[in-house]
């Protein structure tokens, strides 16, 4: 250890993202966050994941928050520390691809409401996906970090990741993230991936993984050993389970090495003393499914994340097959393979999960095609790292010919469109991007904020279906 180069290790804190997005569903507030900017400012992170993901919608679908707000006001709180956001490429935090001119213009609107790093991904590592959101950060000056989404396959093979992050440091990512969304890296693999991937480019790597199948811890460790310079933790009270690793253990660990972080552990206790009244409140209330705080080793005997596991369970329920389950479970790697074997993660998750499901339920395999899996055949999705099953393309889109170039090149410029729907309820100029996103849902928190701003009792409001006496 006396002989290792000093090289203390960065963190990134994901308690304001990713860490409640796993564990309650994305329910913190702003106002929950408000009180702790100060104190988790003071800290030395190397920065703290605040936006993207899932925060958008739920900010505006279940909180009636306004996230640009959110991110305005953060960024006021967060004057000495680096503000992360998560990009899904060209699906921005949506559910489809989106026109250039749109991409590029959210991208802008979020650095100048106050990102400095976008973490920017795509479903199934197809680079085509992100050109347009990378080439907008590096234009508006943020830091673009790149993220591979990490799976298991035949495919994925030690060489496929070393020529993925070559061709991403050509892109002109300033950093690369190994994005490892279901837990599946296990720790001597992350020890062999980052000491060769450091070996292929010179630009910062980070680890990113989730607790679910109870190794994270261990695949950090290794991970920083071979060299890593960024890893993902989650402030305690919201850490471990299906959330990240906790700041405060991995902190602790790497004290007195030469990987040493330098934060200091008081000032972390004090803000984990900040947000345990509000995991307590989240168990009172349900919002916290002690489910989600166990070792599922299932997600490493069949690579699934378990978000797409839960999801299984319930669309089983509710179709009173929950007896089914293990055959669904035996269906999605068949399903995974025939559709060219995507890395499990939105939106390749649920499309791969529930074509399984209608394979089993229905009795007959392909019988009931949802659109999304067509539109996967039909390369609407991009470019998978194996061929589809010519078979199975075939059935699902007969004699149609399929995408074999960037999907979004077939997309007119949207905005200007956009701008005249939304002309009526436009109070900024990032509500087109809002409605863009999620159009109806845009619109019911336009009614809410209105009726808000009119003084009219919104108790007497349906919420739920976002209509207001007038």
């Amino acid at each position: 250890m006396d002989n290792i180069e000093k090289k203390p290790v960065k963190i990134t804190e994901t308690i304001l993202r990713d860490a409640h997005q796993s564990l309650i569903a994305t329910r913190m507030s702003t106002q929950d966050m408000i009180p702790i900017m100060e104190k988790m400012d003071q800290v030395g992170y190397y920065s703290v994941e605040v936006w993207g993901g899932a925060t958008f919608d739920a900010s505006l679908r279940f909180l009636k928050e306004d996230p640009w707000e959110r991110l305005r006001i953060l960024r006021k709180g967060f004057r000495n520390t680096k503000l992360q956001m998560l990009l899904r490429g060209q699906n921005i935090l949506g559910y489809r691809h989106y026109a250039d001119d749109v991409v590029a213009y959210f991208v802008q609107k979020s650095v100048a409401n106050g990102i400095d790093i976008i973490r920017v991904f795509d479903a199934f590592n197809d680079l085509r996906n992100l050109e347009t959101a990378v080439s907008a950060t590096i234009k508006e000056g943020a830091h673009a970090q790149i993220a591979v989404s990490y799976t298991l396959g035949d495919a994925y093979t030690l060489d496929y990741w070393k020529d993925l992050v070559r061709r991403i440091s050509d892109m002109g990512a300033d950093s690369i993230c190994i994005k490892d969304m279901a837990g599946l890296l296990l720790p001597y693999t992350a020890e062999e991936m980052v000491r060769e991937l450091k070996k292929t480019v010179t630009i910062p790597i980070d680890v990113h993984s989730h607790c679910t199948s109870g190794v994270a811890p261990m695949s950090y460790l290794k991970a920083i050993e071979a060299g890593c310079d960024i890893i993902d933790t989650a402030i305690s009270p919201f850490s471990m389970g299906t959330s990240q690793p906790a700041t405060e253990i991995m902190v602790e660990s790497l004290k007195g090495t030469p990987y040493d972080t330098g934060l200091d552990q008081m000032l972390l206790a004090e803000i984990a003393d900040y947000f345990r009244p509000l995991r307590e409140h989240a168990l009172d209330t349900g919002l916290l499914n002690p489910k989600v705080m166990g070792v599922d080793i299932k997600t490493l005997l069949y690579q699934v994340p378990g978000g797409m596991l839960s999801n299984l369970v319930s669309q089983l329920a509710e179709q009173n097959a929950s007896d089914r389950y293990y055959d669904v479970l035996a269906e999605i790697p068949k399903v995974r393979r025939e559709l060219g074997e995507p890395p499990l993660v939105t939106p390749s998750s649920q499309i791969v999960g529930t074509q399984a499901l209608f394979n089993v339920l229905t009795g007959e395999r392909y019988k009931m095609v949802t659109k999304e899996t067509k539109a996967v055949l039909m390369g609407e999705y991009g470019q998978t790292v194996k061929p589809f099953d010519p078979e199975i393309q075939k059935l699902v889109i007969g004699d149609a010919v399929p995408k074999t170039h960037r999907p979004a090149d077939d997309m007119e410029p949207e905005l200007e469109r956009l701008e005249k729907e939304i002309a009526e309820w436009k109070q900024q100029d990032e509500d087109v991007l809002s409605y863009a996103l999620f159009p109806q849902v845009a619109i019911d928190f336009f009614k809410y904020r209105k009726a808000q701003q009119d003084g009219i009792d919104l108790n007497a409001a349906d919420t739920k279906n976002g209509t207001y006496p007038v």
